[in-house]
């Protein structure tokens, strides 16, 4: 990672910053309540099938990546880059993202354990593989072509999922165990190639497993796509309408295809590809209307300042949620506790029932990290990858 002075966001970009800032302070809102025992149900990610506001905080983040992809490499081959050295600078970043994916798996670093069986896959993993794949495909070929690649992409992996049957498994054709997460193709991909190395809460199976990244490739590309037509050189107005129709359409495609492929995040389905980027489409139209049409800008400064450093709101607060949920244990009431359980029942749980004491947690959490992310940007210093 490197620490660079930078301008502040051109106002085209407001409105994609405001929008990656509420996904990024959305995702650490959902991540840290005071205690998982009492969330309101759109805090919490859908149980397998469908789908809540939780679910859409990921593929949104990765769409956005896609997005800042096609802007950013436009951006180098304006200033005089090779296809080489672009090249280069995919893969240099995709790294980067994997390692520091891996780096807050194996927090704290001294623990053994944690090095023996560190989890492999991962968000920040998915991201890095996702961004890189999606953007060296993107570089080649003609719109027509990526598309076709894209459609390769999601029906392919429909038909992995559904029509070939998994090893082992007694359900015959893999569309009979879609309800089961340990017994579906992706979940036996996982195990047969990364058993030891999955998330520890499933340990059969991983929601950022191997085969399911494959068409978390193609979020990332709707997402290039996109950043394409937000370049394209036509009236605002235009754009955002287009936006707002193409986003309708997939949400509705994306409706349409669960009934034979059920939207489901962990298993990272055709239709919650086609239908998150749907949403996305639409709810960033609706963000560059009221931003850049009616010119009502006074909420945007803490979203943008959240939208500027994600990668340091991310490996920051993973790591900060670690230590206090789990490693930095004090004596309260006779027994040793984590921190973070001290101050929720101290604090938060004598005041409010309990699902708002545990809001309230994840609020406090989420301007706690503002106010880091304030302070780097009143010294305009933002880390990029």
């Amino acid at each position: 990672m490197t620490s660079v002075a930078s301008e502040a966001p051109r106002e085209r970009l407001l409105a994609l910053d405001v929008f990656r800032g509420a996904t990024v302070a959305g995702m650490l809102l959902v991540n840290n309540p005071g205690t998982w025992g009492a969330i309101f149900p759109p805090l919490e990610h859908a149980a397998w099938n469908g789908w809540t506001p939780t679910d859409l905080i990921f593929p949104f983040f990765l769409f956005i990546a896609g997005i800042t992809t096609h802007l950013s490499l436009s951006g180098r081959r304006a200033r005089g880059a090779t296809e080489s050295d672009i090249r280069r600078q995919i893969i240099r970043r995709g790294v980067m993202i994997v390692g520091f994916g891996l780096m807050v798996g194996v927090f704290p670093f001294y623990d053994l354990a944690r090095w023996q069986h560190v989890r492999i896959p991962g968000v920040l993993q998915r991201i890095g593989v996702a961004y890189t794949l999606s953007a060296l495909i993107t570089m080649r070929g003609t719109l027509k072509q990526q598309v076709m690649v894209l459609v390769a992409l999601l029906y392919g992996y429909w038909f992995a999922m559904t029509l070939i049957p998994v090893p082992g498994a007694d359900g015959g054709i893999g569309a009979n165990l879609l309800d089961a997460p340990s017994r579906t193709l992706a979940a036996w991909t996982d195990r047969f190639l990364l058993d030891g190395h999955l998330w520890v809460s499933s340990k059969t199976w991983d929601p950022e497993g191997l085969l399911s990244t494959i068409p978390a490739i193609g979020t990332a590309m709707l997402g290039v796509f996109t950043g394409r037509w937000l370049a394209e050189k036509r009236p605002l107005e235009e754009r955002l309408n287009g936006l707002f129709a193409v986003g309708a359409i997939g949400m509705m495609i994306g409706l349409m295809w669960h009934w034979s492929f059920p939207i489901n995040k962990s298993l990272w389905t055709s239709s919650y590809v086609v239908f998150t980027a749907g949403m996305a489409c639409v709810i960033l139209a609706t963000i560059s209307w009221i931003i850049d049409v009616r010119r009502v800008t006074w909420w945007t400064p803490p979203l943008v300042i959240y939208g500027v450093n994600p990668i340091i709101a991310f490996v920051g607060s993973g790591m900060m949620a670690r230590l206090i949920y789990t490693l930095w244990k004090v004596d309260f009431h006779g027994k040793q506790t984590a921190v973070q359980a001290v101050v929720y029942q101290s604090v938060f749980a004598p005041w409010f029932e309990p699902r708002v004491a545990s809001l309230a947690f994840a609020i406090c959490f989420v301007l706690f990290w503002y106010g880091i992310l304030w302070a780097l940007w009143r010294r305009n210093i933002i880390f990029k990858v």
